[in-house]
C-alpha cells in the first residue's frame, strides 16, 4: 500500500506529456511544414529530410512545458532555462536603476545562458506588481560576453513585491536572437513563475539579487525556468558544489 506525502494536483495522477508548443512558434511550425511537405511533393528528398529537422527543431525551439512553481514567500526561481555562466558583482543597469527602480548601489547578477535548444519562455522570479518594464534596442554580440548586458539588444523588468523587495532580470539577445517579447504591460500584477516573455533563437537572462541575498546555484549548473530556486530574499550564505 502506498501513500501520498503531497501533490499538487487533485488525486495525483502525474504522467509525462509532450509540451505544448507556443502560439508565437505555431506559425514557424506552420511554414517549416508547408515547405518540407513542398519538397516532399517534388521528389527532393535529401532536402526533405533535412526540412523534416528543421521543422521538428522549430516546434521544440517553442516548446512551452508546463512548470512546478515553489510558492514559499521568500522564494526567487529561475526566471530562464539554461546554464549558469555568470555570478558577479555589479552596479543595476541604469534604464532600471534609481529611485523608482533598483538601488544604485552594486548587486549580484546571476547570469543564464540559453542555448539554441533551451526553452525560451521566460518567467517573472517572483510575484509582485511589474514597476518597469523598458526595451533597448542594440547590438547582437554573442550573448555570453560580458558586454553583452551593456550593448546588445535587450528588455528589462522590474517587479516590486506585496513587501516592497524589488527584483530586477533582464532578456538579452543574442548571436541568433533577433527578437525580443513582452507578454505583460506595466502594472501588472504577476504571480511567481509567470510567462513574461521569450526570446527567438538563443539569448541570456540576468537576475539581480536584493541587497542581502546570495545565489543558491553554482556556475555551471542548469536550471528551470519557473522551478529553480536561484536565491531565496534575505538568505546571505552562498552554496557550495562540486562538478561530476
Amino acid at each position: 500500500m502506498s501513500t501520498t506525502i503531497s501533490s499538487n494536483r487533485p488525486g495525483g495522477g502525474i504522467k509525462w506529456r509532450w509540451p505544448s508548443v507556443h502560439p508565437e512558434g505555431r506559425k514557424f511550425l506552420l511554414i517549416a511544414g508547408i515547405i518540407t511537405l513542398c519538397f516532399w511533393l517534388l521528389g527532393w528528398e535529401i532536402i526533405g529530410w533535412l526540412m523534416l529537422g528543421v521543422t521538428i527543431w522549430i516546434g521544440t525551439f517553442f516548446r512551452d512545458p508546463v512548470r512546478v512553481t515553489p510558492t514559499g514567500a521568500d522564494v526567487i526561481v529561475a526566471p530562464a532555462d539554461g546554464l549558469v555562466t555568470q555570478i558577479a558583482e555589479v552596479a543595476p543597469p541604469p534604464e532600471i536603476s534609481g529611485p523608482d527602480g533598483l538601488v544604485d548601489a552594486t548587486m549580484l547578477r546571476v547570469s543564464i545562458f540559453m542555448s539554441v535548444f533551451d526553452v525560451h519562455i521566460n518567467r517573472t522570479p517572483v510575484a509582485g506588481t511589474l514597476r518597469k518594464l523598458a526595451y533597448i534596442p542594440g547590438k547582437f554580440l554573442n550573448a555570453d560576453l560580458d558586454k553583452a548586458s551593456e550593448e546588445n539588444e535587450r528588455q528589462h523588468f522590474v517587479v516590486e513585491r506585496a513587501d516592497g523587495v524589488r527584483i530586477g532580470f533582464t532578456q538579452i539577445a543574442g548571436l541568433v536572437a533577433r527578437r525580443i517579447m513582452p507578454f505583460v504591460s506595466m502594472g501588472a500584477d504577476l504571480t511567481t513563475g509567470q510567462r513574461v516573455g521569450l526570446i527567438r533563437f538563443g539569448s541570456r537572462v540576468d537576475v539581480y539579487l536584493p541587497t542581502g541575498t546570495a545565489p543558491q546555484v553554482l556556475l555551471g549548473q542548469r536550471t528551470l525556468a519557473g522551478e529553480t530556486i536561484v536565491a531565496r530574499v534575505g538568505t546571505a550564505g552562498t552554496i557550495e558544489g562540486i562538478g561530476q
